[in-house]
């Protein structure tokens, strides 16, 4: 249930921005850690921030759109003018390339942190 529900929350073709998503997201992953907070979950909950994770990335790429877009924002990370260039008109699909180095690299989870992106394991943590 909790992943049909992120599912939908991180819809990639659902128009909203960042920040709704980011308000979404922090909203219901905090009601759903505080509910279950007295179970010992945190290797389930581990693999759902993996997933969790591609499916921002899956997110963020589809909202770059151009590939003038990927270029300049991979370039705004911190990826170098090269690989930037290559990453961005790479002829994968926004899922392959989700999974694959180029935004496990460039859009790691310390970069998402930083962004505001909520994740089930940092609020678990607080809150146990």
């Amino acid at each position: 249930k909790l992943k049909d529900k992120l599912r939908v929350i991180t819809k990639r073709s659902n128009g909203q921005g960042y920040e709704k998503l980011k308000a979404t997201l922090k909203m219901y992953v905090r009601g759903w850690v505080s509910y279950f907070k007295l179970a010992h979950m945190s290797d389930k909950i581990k693999r759902i921030d993996k997933w969790l994770q591609s499916r921002i990335r899956i997110f963020i790429w589809k909202k770059w759109k151009n590939n003038r877009t990927r270029y300049t924002n991979l370039k705004k990370i911190g990826i170098k003018v090269n690989q930037a260039y290559q990453w961005a008109n790479t002829r994968k699909g926004c899922c392959s390339v989700a999974l694959s180095p180029i935004l496990k690299t460039s859009l790691n989870i310390q970069i998402l942190r930083k962004a505001g992106y909520t994740f089930l394991n940092d609020i678990y943590l607080k809150v146990s």
